[in-house]
C-alpha cells in the first residue's frame, strides 16, 4: 500500500503505485497517476491531468498541474508529463498545456528543478536538464537533454534550447541557442562554447576540435549566417555535434538564432 502521511489529502480517483510516499499536508487531485517510487515530502499540491513518472521526488510547496497561467486557456482538458528519476524543490511550479500548443506539457527523465524553477504551459523538456534556483520558462519553450540554465534566468515564448547548451545565470534568453553554446547577459548573446559541459559528457577531443572551428567559421562576420551554414555541412559534415547545430539552425523556428554580440550579431 501507499504510505500516506494521515494530513494528506487524496480526491477519489487518484492513482498512487504500492509503493509511494505522500508526506504531510500534500493535496494530490482526481486525475494524477503518481508511479512506483514517487515521494512527495510535504505540502505538494498536485492537480489536473498529471502523470508523474517512477522515482521522482518531489519537494515542500511546489504545485503541479494546476491551470496555465494563459488568457487563451478556456479548460480544455490538457495534461502534465513528468518522467522518471526528476528532482523537484522547493515552490517549483509546472503548468499543463493549452489548446495553442499540443496539450501537453512534459519533462523528460533525470533532470533537476531547483527551488522556485518555473515550466509554463506547452514547454517540452528533455532529459537530464538542470535549471537552478528562479530559472523561468515561458509558454512553449524547448529545452533540449543536457541543457543548463542558471539562477534567476528566464526564456522567451517558443524560444529552442539546443542540447548541452549553458544559459548564464540572470540571463534574458530572446532567441534559440544552439547545441553547445553558451549564453549569457541581459539580452543574451552567444558567448562561446560549453566545453566543460561536453568534457564531462565524454565527447572525444576530436568532435570538440572540430566543433570549435566550426563555430568559428559559423559564427565569422563572412556573408550571411544561411550561407555559413552550408559551407560548414559541406566542411564539417560528419562531425556529430557540427551536424547538431547545423540541423538546429535549419529546423523552424518562431524565433531567431542567438549570436555573439558583434556585426552580424548585433
Amino acid at each position: 500500500m501507499p504510505q500516506i502521511h494521515p494530513t494528506a489529502i487524496l480526491a477519489p480517483g487518484a492513482r498512487l503505485a504500492e509503493d509511494v510516499v505522500v508526506g504531510p499536508y500534500c493535496i494530490i487531485g482526481a486525475e494524477v497517476s503518481l508511479a512506483a517510487g514517487v515521494r512527495l515530502f510535504a505540502h505538494v499540491v498536485i492537480d489536473g491531468r498529471t502523470t508523474i513518472g517512477e522515482r521522482t521526488r518531489i519537494f515542500p510547496f511546489a504545485s503541479l498541474g494546476h491551470e496555465p497561467q494563459d488568457l487563451k486557456y478556456q479548460g480544455e482538458p490538457s495534461s502534465l508529463v513528468i518522467g522518471c528519476d526528476n528532482t523537484i524543490r522547493e515552490y517549483v511550479t509546472i503548468n499543463p498545456g493549452t489548446a495553442g500548443g499540443g496539450m501537453v506539457t512534459r519533462i523528460g527523465d533525470h533532470c533537476l528543478l531547483m527551488v522556485g524553477a518555473h515550466v509554463a504551459h506547452d514547454c517540452q523538456i528533455g532529459n537530464h536538464v538542470i535549471m537552478a534556483n528562479n530559472a523561468t520558462l515561458a509558454g512553449h519553450v524547448v529545452i533540449e537533454d543536457y541543457a543548463l540554465l542558471g539562477g534567476l534566468s528566464a526564456v522567451h515564448q517558443f524560444v529552442r534550447i539546443g542540447r548541452h547548451a549553458m544559459i548564464g545565470g540572470m540571463s534574458g534568453v530572446e532567441r534559440d541557442v544552439i547545441p553547445f553554446g553558451t549564453v549569457m547577459g541581459d539580452r543574451a548573446r552567444l558567448t562561446g562554447l560549453n566545453i566543460i559541459g561536453m568534457q564531462r559528457r565524454g565527447f572525444s577531443r576530436e568532435d570538440m576540435q572540430g566543433l570549435r572551428n566550426a563555430y568559428q567559421f559559423l559564427f565569422s562576420t563572412d556573408g550571411t549566417l544561411s550561407d555559413r551554414v552550408s559551407e560548414a555541412a559541406e566542411r564539417f559534415g560528419g562531425i556529430a555535434p557540427v551536424d547538431d547545430i547545423i540541423a538546429f539552425i535549419r529546423a523552424d523556428s518562431n524565433r531567431a538564432i542567438c549570436q555573439p554580440k558583434g556585426p552580424n550579431g548585433g
